[in-house]
């Protein structure tokens, strides 16, 4: 097509910026492919419907609607169940089956609102009209919205929209999340609206910059949420600490490529599992979280200089796995005792 950008994933600001100071945009654009793919496999969950076709109607050899005669509770579970522009497709059937679709909670997953609807993973080219589509889909259905997966659009250029996008989230009750920018800047910064939804049950974010959580303040709370999944996010010393505690029910914490010597202080009541990955950390503190099984860190790496990562455990009494540790990256501490290579297993009993 005729005036189409040669870029996937940069914005014609950043692509003219970067050829006046002597870069290759092209080599950026690549590289930021590589880390959306990343995102995409290692933060999106499984999606809630097998999109491996399109709906279609077949009529009974003896032309009875047997389907229409359902329960409507079952008609709505049915409905509910599939991607959001099939569920919308049965509005067209009959009354009936559009007052179904508008009380039925829909799966809303932006990647299938293109040209193809079950391309993935999804391409920037018709942005727009996926924005687009989307703003369509929350402002017409009344909500609640049980699985919204955004993850196509470069929002960067849409920061008004994804503000009432996600008042709209709030107010139309959704309970899981995945909310993802297509770059570039990698830092667009998320709504402040974002903490407004107090149904969330699972969050999972990438690519953005967390707004200022002391500006919040205390009343801005995840009451629901479960799962809190976070990748390649820029955020501030203190950030997931706050959010940690604006959730009382957290049971997993997962962080991926963090890139600005992480450092966490973790205290709650409902932690389960907390998995660090491919992120740059510097000190994690483990200081009141009772529930906490699983303590997991994976392809993470020191700071720059030589600084080793201090895992510090004070107060975790149900702490059965802290996992791939590595004595020349690490240094673990329990209580006041730091755990060495070869330390006797006595010894370990008596810091435990």
């Amino acid at each position: 097509m005729a005036g189409r950008s040669p870029f996937t994933n940069l914005d014609p600001v950043t692509a003219a910026d970067l050829q006046r100071r002597g870069f290759n945009p092209l080599e950026l654009d690549r590289a930021t492919e590589q880390l959306l793919t990343y995102v995409y496999t290692s933060l999106i969950p499984d999606f809630p419907f097998l999109a491996t076709g399109r709906l279609a109607a077949r009529p009974a050899s003896d032309g009875v609607d047997r389907i229409s005669r359902l329960p409507r509770a079952l008609l709505r579970d049915i409905v509910s169940r599939l991607p959001v522009t099939d569920a919308a497709r049965t509005a067209v059937l009959s009354s009936r089956w559009r007052t179904v679709w508008l009380s039925a909670p829909p799966v809303l997953v932006d990647a299938y609102l293109g040209e193809d609807d079950y391309a993935w993973p999804p391409t920037p080219a018709n942005s727009p009209a996926i924005t687009a589509a989307v703003s369509r889909v929350l402002e017409a259905h009344p909500g609640p919205f049980r699985h919204v997966h955004l993850v196509c659009s470069h929002m960067n250029a849409y920061r008004a929209r994804l503000a009432r996008w996600l008042q709209l989230l709030a107010a139309k009750g959704v309970q899981d999340l995945v909310l993802v920018n297509r770059p570039w800047p990698c830092d667009v910064p998320l709504p402040d609206a974002l903490f407004a939804i107090s149904t969330l049950v699972r969050l999972h974010i990438g690519l953005w910059k967390l707004p200022d959580t002391a500006r919040l303040g205390s009343y801005r709370t995840f009451p629901h949420l479960r799962e809190l999944g976070i990748c390649s996010v820029v955020m501030e010393e203190g950030d997931v600490d706050a959010i940690v505690a604006r959730s009382p029910v957290l049971e997993v914490l997962s962080i991926q490529g963090s890139s600005k010597g992480l450092r966490l202080r973790l205290v709650s009541q409902s932690l389960r599992c907390v998995q660090i990955c491919g992120s740059v950390v510097e000190d994690i503190a483990v200081v009141k979280v009772p529930c906490l099984e699983r303590l997991i860190l994976h392809g993470c790496r020191d700071l720059a200089g030589g600084m080793c990562s201090r895992i510090r455990i004070l107060d975790a009494p149900n702490l059965r796995v802290v996992g791939f540790l590595e004595p020349a990256n690490h240094v673990l501490k329990i209580g006041d005792t730091i755990i060495r290579v070869n330390m006797l297993v006595s010894c370990l009993s008596n810091c435990a």
